[in-house]
């Protein structure tokens, strides 16, 4: 039976050294309890390193065998590696490139060296215990290059992948003098999760920058494969804080809270020690709430909780200071004999006290400089079982996204975050009420286990999408089949595109005219009257009819904008408009004037801009750049952007080949067709026509809706030969 193996850097279990032996503890991560029914299930296994330096061999075969009775399997790493690799690369270089702040990133080729190594490390980890048919969810950032080792060694392995932090900018992800091995990395997977589609969109961009590799609706085009990205915001165990918050225990910390605090009211903030979370910035925002407002002095405080993490590393050495700091200078200046303004505790607590903070405060506030997810947030959502409590929560947190019932800052923004906290201290019950039952109906509804389910359905998607798209080389037995079926048909239907698929490619598109034997092979083809012939092209109707308008043929031009039944006259599809050329046309200029070779073909209702004859490096980014601007400027518009064979045109939206041929087959209702094309645009003629048509994808490139595919020109007008 197929199994699926779960990859990450850390294994969900915590192992800690006493003096007599190891423990063993289960993580409480909502990741861990999101995957728990998978990688528990008969057979399946969660991959990763348990979190310790192990001495020796005896201790590793210890490890190991308790591990596997909790279905997990150890990737051990040396001291070297968990510095160099775990603490050096991973939170060193991407960490803070990845959340904006690359003044901190470290760019050290030792450190991407040991990145590199023990990526392949858990490859041959994950390899020895996988099949063929078997399904691989890797995690974080810490392994970006595993998906694309694992598919290596297993080219038709089912591989996800799922990053738990956001991804940058292009103009920062270009800072790595790695990142195109990363990104490839990336790209070894059959879907790449993001939590918001800002983050996808920011891959998307990067890849078609940085690779040159198109993509649209999310599919990624690669040399071997189409990729899908998409967005799966993670959600928590809802059912486990909100009932956590309404236990015993929780309610008994509260009343012993609540009487140390009288009535104060309760400001909540808790975070991991790291400078991404801002939370000094929170401090200081607290500190002008007081100043603007001395009506809150005695009145309100700030319970700060602040988990340790890699306190031994310089920046957060130094971030840990400035938290004393500001609380010492707070409490210093503001305190009373009956009055705390900062409740700092530098410390993690168990599930049933954090879930009494969320349930005591009145207040959470929520801002990173940059996140993720964070899933704090939906935490506390959870736990306001009587609804009372406002969120306070960073635009820049990828919960932002879903949670628009919060107030939302801009965390960089002091007095935002100090008037927000005045705004939800004084906010009314009733609204309280209503903008939590909003976040709580959508929490509870996306939680991690539809998380967890919908990016495995989506996995599985994906990879029956490839191998939908796998199309069949025609065989000698394939074509006779096809030839056979041809001669006893009495109507078929035959559309062919042009070049590339008739006629080969040309530096010059004017001069790819058609030769004495296409001319003699479309004669003898029209010349049978049981069959129609159609020159489905993208080329213009005056350049069709000047080369081939003497035989009688039907012509699709422009990719369905104009058609002519062989002998009659040109028609449009519709009315179109072609106004909008005034302000797109100067910007294919600029192109043309930036790119030497490449140059505009102008139609009746669309534009293109060549850049076959253009150095092709060069060419190549510059093609990623227009179809980024002008995607852009057709967003919202009724046009279309395409990206064909060395071509890049802007056309009206929702007239293509498929439409135009559509029309053909239910005005002559054939029974036989057979339709050839090269690149993307003949996709749409493919997706039109009925399964039991004989579509064929030319090229060397075998994924296509296509059902077959042969290699070139040649191979084609040997199979137009044997149809005579």
């Amino acid at each position: 039976m197929p199994r699926t193996v779960i990859v990450s850097n850390r294994l969900p279990i915590k192992i800690q050294r006493t003096e007599e032996n190891l423990t063993f503890q289960p993580s409480e991560g909502g990741l861990a309890t999101g995957l728990g029914s998978i990688y528990r299930a008969d057979g399946n296994v969660w991959v990763g390193w348990p979190g310790l330096y192990v001495q020796d061999e005896s201790e590793e075969e210890y490890v190991r065998e308790q591990l596997a009775e909790d279905s997990m399997a150890p990737v051990f790493l040396t001291e070297a590696e968990i510095r160099d690799y775990y603490e050096g690369f991973s939170n060193g270089t991407l960490w803070p490139t990845f959340h904006y702040f690359a003044q901190l990133a470290l760019y050290d080729d030792a450190l991407w060296q040991a990145y590199k190594a023990v990526n392949e490390k858990f490859c041959q980890a994950v390899l020895a215990r996988t099949g063929p048919d078997d399904t691989i969810w890797v995690h974080d950032y810490q392994l970006l290059l595993l998906p694309e080792m694992l598919r290596q060694a297993r080219p038709n392995a089912t591989i996800g992948f799922f990053l738990h932090i956001p991804f940058p900018s292009y103009e920062l992800i270009r800072v790595l003098p790695w990142r195109d091995e990363l990104l490839r990395g990336m790209l070894g997977a059959d879907l790449i999760g993001f939590h918001t589609f800002g983050y996808m969109r920011h891959f998307l961009s990067a890849v078609s920058q940085l690779l040159g590799l198109p993509s649209q609706n999310g599919q990624v085009e690669t040399p071997t494969r189409t990729v899908l990205v998409d967005a799966f915001p993670m959600g928590i165990d809802y059912g486990r804080y909100a009932d956590a918050a309404v236990s015993e225990q929780a309610l008994a910390h509260v009343q012993e809270y609540r009487e140390a605090l009288r009535d104060v009211r309760v400001i909540l903030s808790i975070d991991r020690l790291d400078y991404t979370k801002g939370i000094a910035q929170r401090l200081r925002a607290f500190e002008l709430l007081l100043q603007r407002y001395p009506e809150w002095r005695g009145q309100v405080s700030l319970l700060m909780v602040v988990v340790p993490s890699r306190d031994q590393v310089a920046q957060y050495a130094s971030l840990k200071e400035e938290i004393d700091e500001l609380v010492g200078r707070i409490n210093a200046q503001y305190r009373t004999i009956s009055w705390n303004p900062v409740h700092y505790f530098y410390r993690s607590f168990p599930l049933e006290e954090l879930a009494a903070l969320y349930r005591l405060a009145e207040v959470a506030m929520v801002t990173p400089m940059r996140d993720g997810m964070n899933l704090v947030a939906k935490e506390f959502v959870a736990s306001k079982t009587d609804q009372r409590g406002v969120l306070i929560l960073s635009e820049r947190a990828g919960a932002a996204r879903e949670l628009s019932d919060a107030l939302i800052i801009n965390p960089t923004d002091t007095g935002q975050l100090a008037e927000a906290l005045h705004e939800a201290l004084v906010m009314p019950e009733d609204e309280q009420i209503t903008r939590m039952a909003n976040m709580q109906t959508l929490v509870r509804q996306y939680d991690i286990f539809a998380w967890t389910k919908l990016f495995m359905d989506r996995l599985a998607y994906a990879k029956g999408q490839q191998l939908t798209l796998a199309t069949t080389m025609l065989t000698p037995e394939g074509t006779q089949k096809l030839v056979t079926e041809y001669r006893t048909a009495q109507r078929r239907l035959l559309l062919l595109d042009y070049d590339g698929t008739l006629a080969p490619f040309h530096p010059n598109p004017q001069r790819a005219q058609p030769d004495q034997e296409l001319r003699l092979l479309l004669r003898a083809l029209t010349d049978n009257p049981h069959n129609q012939v159609v020159i489905i092209s993208g080329r213009d109707r005056a350049t069709l009819e000047n080369w081939l308008g003497h035989l009688p043929l039907d012509f699709i031009a422009e990719h369905g904008v104009w058609l002519r039944l062989a002998g009659k006259e040109w028609t449009l599809f519709q009315e179109l408009r072609a106004d909008w050329k005034r302000d797109i046309r100067p910007v294919l200029e600029l192109y043309v004037s930036r790119t030497a070779g490449s140059f505009i073909e102008e139609k009746d209702y669309s534009l293109v801009w060549h850049y076959r004859r253009a150095d092709a490096e060069l060419a190549a980014g510059r093609a990623r750049e227009l179809m980024s601007h002008l995607t852009f400027m057709a967003s919202n518009t009724d046009l279309q952007v395409l990206e064909g064979n060395k071509v890049v045109e802007i056309k009206n939206a929702g007239i293509n080949k498929g439409t135009a041929a559509a029309r053909w087959v239910s005005t002559h209702h054939p029974d036989f067709i057979l339709a050839l094309g090269d690149d993307r645009t003949d996709e749409d003629t493919f997706r039109a026509l009925p399964p039991e048509a004989y579509t064929v994808k030319v090229g060397s490139a075998p994924r296509s809706l296509a059902r077959f595919h042969v290699l070139g020109t040649t191979e084609v007008r040997n199979l137009l030969r044997q149809l005579l």
